[in-house]
């Protein structure tokens, strides 16, 4: 059954799958299993058995597999999107207009998505004589710890899924690359930093202790280690080097009181062979050797521990899903990116992984997001055409 990218996309828009981000859940359009349910529906249309794997209620990866050689290609893109807050356009009515559809999710990555699927559909129509075996792998919880690819990839090694039974011979990833081939990019620990103080009346501060003030300290410090010392913790030649950043902070009840609490929420992004736990350590050590030691911080767990993309074992997939995207309209540069991705949970299980996909990281996320026509089209080409031929130094 072959599917339109278009009209496929503006189907996955429509359905809200957007991921919490641990706030408050209680909203109709949180969670991903209304989008697990459509993309199980499709498969099936397509004749294609599949396989759920359950990460949390509500939240599903899911597999389909298409019959082909022995060589095993993964295309994989996750199902959730980041919250609509502050959004100036409909985030669940996709519209089509001046060569761009719009809507949460259409750039990241419902695009790719969709262009992913269509290749797969067109494939699985012709089925192309040589064609390796097709995974479409669609993943839960990417925006907020990549925990359904983590726990995909654990399954997949094991050798415990039905339709993956062993690890696949590459991987693609769908993000908005503008049709590039990514094949590094940073990793990142996030975790909460809390500050403790004595409440008390404003109009009698001296009676209590300012958990903010203490935290001002702890700021100090971090613009400090942000300034002078991040700066010499490494490189890469795609990438900039790592970075901190303090993206929340959080202290106090009212004006009239002063505040017993204070937390921060801390990013600091890690270089692909940089370990995000020991990095986290460092900004630790660091602070206990700036402050009086007789101010309490609390460092909680990270939230987010997830290491970088290297560039070690991905060069032939990337060279040759390069060849391919410069054959059929895509740049197919090699690069490097910031942000992060799934692709590293599947690096950590020995499958080279890549990240490619139509759109560009600046309309992801954004109050009017959108994607272009064009680039949809163009890239699920390019994946027909890679999947249709497979890794030719690899086959099994």
């Amino acid at each position: 059954m072959p599917l339109d990218v278009v009209e496929t996309l503006c189907d996955l828009v429509s359905i809200p799958s957007v991921n919490p981000m641990g706030r408050n859940d209680s909203g109709d359009e949180f969670y991903e299993y209304r989008m697990t349910d459509r993309l199980e529906a499709i498969f099936n249309q397509l004749g294609l058995p599949c396989e759920r794997q359950e990460v949390e209620p509500k939240r599903s990866n899911i597999v389909a597999r298409l019959e082909g050689s022995d060589q095993v290609i993964a295309f994989e893109a996750h199902q959730d999107t980041v919250p609509v807050d502050g959004m100036t356009i409909a985030p669940w009515s996709p519209e089509v207009r001046d060569g761009r559809l719009t809507g949460r999710g259409s750039c990241d990555i419902k695009g790719g998505m969709a262009s992913m699927l269509v290749a797969v559909a067109r494939l699985a129509e012709e089925r192309p004589a040589g064609m390796p075996t097709i995974l479409m792998a669609c993943s839960v919880n990417e925006e907020h710890g990549y925990s359904g690819a983590t726990d995909m990839a654990r399954l997949w090694a094991s050798g415990a899924s039905r339709l993956v039974p062993r690890r696949p011979d590459a991987v693609i990833v769908a993000e908005p690359t503008l049709l590039n081939v990514v094949v590094a990019h940073k990793g990142v620990s996030r975790w909460k930093i809390k500050t403790a103080g004595r409440a008390c009346h404003s109009s009698t501060p001296h009676l209590g202790d300012n958990a903010v003030y203490r935290m001002a300290r702890v700021l100090n410090a971090l613009e400090e280690y942000a300034r002078d010392v991040v700066p010499t913790l490494g490189s890469h030649h795609l990438l900039s080097g790592p970075t901190l950043s303090v993206g929340v902070i959080s202290g106090g009840i009212s004006v009239n009181t002063v505040p017993d609490a204070c937390s921060i929420e801390v990013d600091r992004r890690v270089m692909p062979k940089e370990d995000p736990l020991a990095a986290r350590q460092h900004v630790i050590d660091f602070l206990n050797e700036r402050l009086d030691t007789s101010v309490p911080i609390e460092h909680e767990a990270p939230f987010i521990a997830s290491g970088g993309l290297s560039d070690d074992d991905n060069g032939t997939l990337a060279e040759q899903l390069g060849e391919v995207a410069m054959a059929h309209g895509g740049p197919g540069e090699v690069v490097g990116v910031p942000y992060g991705t799934d692709a590293p949970a599947f690096g950590g299980i020995g499958c080279p992984a890549v990240v490619f996909g139509p759109g560009s990281i600046e309309q992801a996320h954004t109050c009017d997001e959108w994607v272009e026509i064009e680039q949809l089209q163009t890239a699920a080409e390019i994946y027909y055409q890679f999947g249709k031929r497979g890794l030719l130094e690899c086959r099994l």
